[in-house]
């Protein structure tokens, strides 16, 4: 028998969100889940968060009683099927998510193999890399109080070694905060709802200017790149972009991710036009060929039939992979085996408003992400993640070793 409880907690911006305790002969399963703030207008919804426990007590719990928890495809796709709509707008994403990674760690513990490990093989498909950490230093957006347009400036280490990149997120983070602080006093350790540090910068150029002298400051200078979450919907007014302080058009904003590319070590570039202009994606894309990753975030919310589109119009090389933007555990694994298909990266992320729920960092290992994203290297539901990367990264070499 599953015993099914939940309750609100808060997450990291304070506001409340779900936890589930799903308990067996196996143990005790606990997941909770995050929030967005900038969030594309085709992600599967989140209720309100008593009424999210009370989908789950009433309606979901009596359901997953008498379940075996060893079939993730079978009690997703029940679970899908019990709220009947294509967004999760009956129970809520904020109820069904969480439910589905308890089940997820509970099928794990029945195989008795790592969650990583679990999720590689209900995968079933050739994966990647071990995922470098893209770490978030610089934030603007809805993220941050910055005025900068775009969202997030990231650093991202090109070890193959967690620990390694963890430590150079780290000094990158401080030498960054170390000159913030000369600049503009207490005010330059002010932070961000990811724990990067948002002040009052002039421009784009200006963000990109204090991670390079960072970066250049450090004894890692040949091994940091650069990514850019840009978040264009969040700026857009229907026609024009606001940059800087100034309306520009589609075309001129290609023009400064140009300048942009030609002139910092950028790998990656996260929505830079709004969510339904597949053909800027595409025109970006074609202009940057394969030296840069476009990575679709608000333009795919990890949906197949969003995912197939920008590959139809050839407007992505990349996946940002959000296990709350599609709500179950299966369609995540499902929108990552669509996105290999066409060749692309995936880069696992994390939200504004997050737990201390590691799942995102064995997620990211066993669908074998190239990258993971999870705020500064920092706040504690931050850190969680990339911890938990070293943790399993140790496992994994004594497995080799042993």
């Amino acid at each position: 028998m599953n015993q099914l409880r939940s309750k609100e907690i808060l997450n990291s911006k304070g506001l409340p969100t779900v936890e589930v305790e799903l308990e067996n002969d196996s143990g005790i399963f606990t997941a909770s889940v995050p929030a967005g703030i900038s969030t594309g207008k085709y992600e599967a919804v989140q209720i309100e968060t008593k009424q999210a426990i009370e989908n789950i007590q009433n309606i979901i719990a009596p359901i997953i009683e008498n379940e075996k928890l060893d079939n993730q495809k079978r009690i997703d796709e029940t679970l899908i099927k019990l709220d009947g709509t294509k967004n999760k707008s009956n129970l809520g994403a904020n109820a069904i998510l969480p439910v589905s990674i308890a089940v997820l760690r509970a099928g794990a513990k029945e195989k008795n193999i790592s969650l990583y490990d679990y999720i590689w093989r209900i995968l079933d498909f050739k994966t990647g890399d071990f995922p470098k950490p893209s770490f978030n230093i610089l934030e603007g957006g809805k993220h941050a109080t910055s005025g900068l347009a775009f969202q997030e400036f990231m650093v991202v280490p090109q070890t193959d070694d967690a620990s390694k990149n963890l430590e150079i997120g780290l000094k990158i983070y401080g030498m960054v905060k170390d000159s913030l602080l000369v600049k503009y006093g207490p005010e330059g350790a002010n932070l961000s709802a990811e724990g990067a540090f948002s002040v009052p910068l002039e421009t784009i150029e200006t963000a990109l200017k204090l991670l390079m002298e960072a970066i250049e400051k450090s004894v890692f200078k040949n091994e940091v790149k650069i990514a850019i979450d840009v978040a264009a919907s969040e700026f857009y007014d229907g026609q024009n972009y606001k940059v800087d302080g100034k309306l520009i058009s589609k075309d001129e904003l290609l023009k400064f991710y140009k300048l942009l590319i030609s002139k910092y070590p950028i790998c990656s570039i996260e929505d830079p036009f709004y969510q339904e202009d597949f053909e800027s994606f595409a025109k970006l894309k074609k202009t940057v060929g394969d030296n840069i990753i476009i990575f679709g975030d608000d333009l795919t919310v990890s949906n197949i039939e969003r995912i197939k589109k920008a590959e139809k119009e050839k407007a992505c090389s990349g996946l940002i992979l959000k296990p709350n933007q599609i709500g179950t555990v299966w369609q995540t694994i499902e929108a990552t085996k669509q996105a290999r298909m066409y060749d692309w990266k995936i880069m696992v992320a994390n939200r504004a408003g997050e737990t201390e729920d590691s799942f995102i960092a064995d997620l990211a290992v066993g669908v074998g992400a190239e990258f993971i994203k999870s705020g500064a290297p920092f706040p504690k539901e931050r850190m969680t993640k990339y911890n938990r990367l070293i943790e399993i990264q140790e496992e994994i070499k004594s497995k080799i070793n042993g």
